[in-house]
C-alpha cells in the first residue's frame, strides 16, 4: 500500500502539497498507478493516481470513513532531552507502535526549553504513513508539569521515576484500561518536590525494571509494553 496525507471531505480527496511534490518528483510514480490517501482522522481514499504538470491528484474508487484506531489509547507526557534526536526518535517508535498522544513536558530538570514543535508532528506523520495508520497521534504543545497535571485523570494516570525509596507497582498490576497517560521524567529524573506534587495529584508511581532508562527509552519502553496488548482490544 502507498499511503499519503491529504483532505477528505465527503466525495472529494486532496493531496497534500508537500506529498504531491514527493510523489512527482522523489518518488517519480506513474500515472495510472494505485495510491491510498488518509487525513489522519480515521478516514481512507483509494484510487489511481493522476499527474498533471507538478500536481498529483486521485481518481476515487473508494473511500472508507470512521475506520477503527487503536485500543487502548495511551498518552505519553514526556521530558524532552538536551539531545532533541533522542526526543525525535522516540517519537518516531512511539507512534509506529499505535502511541495516540505526546506532551512534551517541561520540569524543574527539563534542559531543553526551545521545541519545534511542527517538526515533530511532520516526524509523527510519516511514522505513521510508515506503519499503515488510519488515525494520526496528537503531538501537544510544551506545558509545565504543573499546568498538565490540573487536567489529568487520576484513576489512569501513571508516572515512570526512579526514586527507589518510593512505592511502585509494576506494569503488570495496572488493570487494562481503555486509556492510559504516563508521565516520563528527565535526564536526572523529576526532582523530590515534583515527585511530592505527583503524589498530592494521586498519579501512581510505576517500576519499569530493575534497569535505569534514558526518558527516550523508557517512553519507548511503555509504548512496546502498550503495544503487546493492542491485540486484547481488537
Amino acid at each position: 500500500m502507498k499511503l499519503f496525507y491529504g483532505e477528505i471531505e465527503g466525495s472529494q480527496v486532496t493531496i497534500n502539497d508537500e506529498e504531491q511534490q514527493h510523489i512527482v518528483k522523489v518518488l517519480r510514480m506513474k500515472e495510472g498507478e494505485g495510491i491510498y490517501i488518509t487525513d489522519g482522522k480515521g478516514n481512507l481514499a483509494s484510487g489511481k493516481l493522476i499527474i498533471e504538470g507538478k500536481k498529483a491528484t486521485i481518481l476515487v474508487d473508494e473511500i472508507k470513513t470512521d475506520l477503527p484506531d487503536f485500543h487502548p489509547k495511551l498518552h505519553i507526557a514526556i521530558a524532552p532531552t538536551k539531545n532533541i534526536d533522542r526526543i525525535e526518535f522516540f517519537t518516531e517508535k512511539a507512534v509506529e507502535m499505535g502511541i495516540s498522544e505526546i506532551t512534551l513536558l517541561q520540569t524543574e530538570k527539563t534542559e531543553r526549553k526551545n521545541l519545534n514543535i511542527d517538526k515533530l508532528r511532520k516526524q509523527a506523520i510519516a511514522a505513521s504513513k510508515q506503519s499503515l495508520r488510519f488515525h494520526f497521534p496528537i503531538i501537544n504543545d510544551s506545558i509545565k508539569l504543573q499546568d498538565f497535571l490540573k487536567n489529568i485523570r487520576p484513576e489512569n494516570t501513571f508516572v515512570a521515576h526512579c526514586h527507589e525509596n518510593l512505592h511502585r507497582i509494576a506494569l503488570s498490576e495496572i488493570p487494562k484500561l481503555e486509556q492510559m497517560t504516563f508521565l516520563i521524567g528527565p535526564e536526572g529524573d523529576f526532582s523530590e518536590k515534583e515527585i511530592k506534587l505527583l503524589a498530592e495529584h494521586q498519579v501512581k508511581a510505576v517500576s519499569l525494571g530493575n534497569q535505569r532508562l534514558r526518558t527516550e527509552t523508557a517512553g519507548i519502553f511503555v509504548s512496546a509494553w502498550n503495544y503487546s496488548s493492542l491485540q486484547d482490544f481488537v
